[in-house]
């Protein structure tokens, strides 16, 4: 009887316990970090949290990600971007608002760039072994090429902003790579901000999103640009962030090679072939991820000049990275200047200075 007694006090002192632990402050900053998309996610938030909060926000940033793979995923056949990509040409169909908002921007940096960036080259994206095909690392012939053009085309994807619907017009396998991953960044950092989170770094296999400080008063998060190399990781430009995302296209991870060639996962949409031009890699500063991350891709398709050229028209903040024979070289737009100051780009030697391997 006693030890029945017992039961109830002992029942209460655990429940007293885990509500302890669940109130209990934590140190800031804190992380969350984890896998996603092939990739990996990494928040950093800086207001001061509870245990249980903490638990509530990694919950609430998971069914976010859980979601956009729900919804753009191309290794899912239950996805609603595959549903769209397998429904009958020239029907209209309903998309949820995320995904026609994804669709949209993604159509829009199609045309300001003359096609370089392309969300239908999935069959092209799966010829060349970079999709859900698994297909042999081997060189497509002429032949296959020219097929797989002919499923190429954002002219062939119409969308009814009224109704929220959208319909392919041929049979084109559309591909959000370019730009879901951005998306994703947005979508968690929209999370956060709803949830009354202030300072947060979010990180989704390098596209990042900062707000607010570090220290949750005036430090400011600091982010690398990576160097273009092969083997290693290694940070090149170390630059403040606040209130702003980056988003980094290159083609010095993802590739293979053939006869002594590399060829890059990055997919010229205008010729099939992956890009041969000397730009490594392309950084776009932008208060959304997601059209930072289509405009990198559109920017590192076109090449330094061309590129270049395009975000001075657009007025985008980019860091582009140039091969040389013993190196590297930087270049950055005007936009960039302004926002980072001439001192820093000076600090930095943006403009001109040559780097060695």
């Amino acid at each position: 009887m006693r030890y029945l007694l017992l039961l109830p006090t002992l029942l209460l002192l655990l429940a007293l316990s885990a509500c302890s632990e669940s109130e209990r402050p934590l140190d800031s900053p804190v992380r969350l970090e984890g896998g996603v998309f092939g990739s990996f996610y990494q928040v950093t938030i800086a207001d001061p949290l509870t245990r249980g909060e903490l638990n509530d926000l990694e919950t609430g940033i998971l069914a976010e990600l859980e979601s956009v793979d729900a919804g753009m995923s191309i290794y899912r056949d239950d996805s609603e971007l595959m549903v769209f990509n397998q429904a009958p040409t020239g029907e209209w169909q309903p998309l949820s608002d995320k995904l026609f908002e994804v669709l949209a921007i993604g159509r829009t940096v199609s045309e300001e760039s003359g096609g370089a960036f392309d969300m239908t080259v999935g069959g092209l994206v799966n010829l060349w072994s970079f999709g859900a095909e698994a297909r042999p690392k081997e060189v497509p012939t002429d032949a296959e090429l020219a097929r797989r053009l002919e499923r190429v085309g954002t002219d062939a994807l119409e969308l009814d902003a009224g109704q929220r619907e959208a319909r392919r017009m041929r049979d084109v396998t559309i591909d959000l790579g370019g730009v879901a991953k951005g998306h994703a960044t947005d979508r968690v950092a929209d999370f956060l901000a709803a949830e009354g989170i202030e300072h947060y770094l979010v990180n989704l296999g390098g596209d990042l999103l900062a707000s607010g400080y570090r220290d949750g008063e005036q430090e400011p998060w600091r982010i690398g640009i990576e160097a273009p190399l092969a083997d290693r990781q290694e940070a090149q430009y170390m630059l403040a962030l606040h209130d702003v995302s980056v988003a980094t296209s290159g083609d010095y991870r993802n590739y293979f090679e053939e006869d002594g060639r590399r060829y890059s996962h990055t997919l010229d949409p205008r010729t099939g072939r992956p890009i041969t031009h000397r730009l490594a890699s392309v950084s776009v500063f932008h208060t959304s991820n997601a059209w930072a991350d289509a405009w990198a891709t559109a920017l590192m398709v076109l090449g330094e000049e061309a590129g270049m050229a395009l975000a001075r028209e657009h007025q985008l903040s980019a860091l582009m990275i140039l091969r040389e024979d013993d190196g590297w070289t930087s270049r950055v737009t005007p936009a960039f200047v302004e926002q980072f100051g001439d001192e820093r780009v000076e600090e930095l030697g943006l403009n001109d200075q040559q780097n060695q391997e």
